[in-house]
């Protein structure tokens, strides 16, 4: 399971996965590739759990191990 992160690492590790963004979209940002819109949650001040982050994950069909690699 992923680590507790910032949401700026958070933001950071997904562009390098080749992400566009952050969008504004209604509630909660996005980020973008190729046609997936993957919502991401707003910045606050603690990180986001590992929890959201596995869900995250598996909404944009990236593997831990790929996650831990990038």
């Amino acid at each position: 399971m992923p680590k507790n992160i910032s949401w700026r690492k958070l933001v950071q590790k997904l562009r390098r996965m080749g992400f566009d963004g952050p969008y504004a979209g209604g509630r909660h940002l996005f980020m973008s590739k190729g046609k997936m819109k993957l919502r991401i949650p707003n910045p606050h001040q603690s990180d986001i759990s590992g929890g959201l982050i596995a869900e995250i994950l598996r909404e944009a069909d990236i593997s831990p191990k790929d996650w831990e690699n990038s």
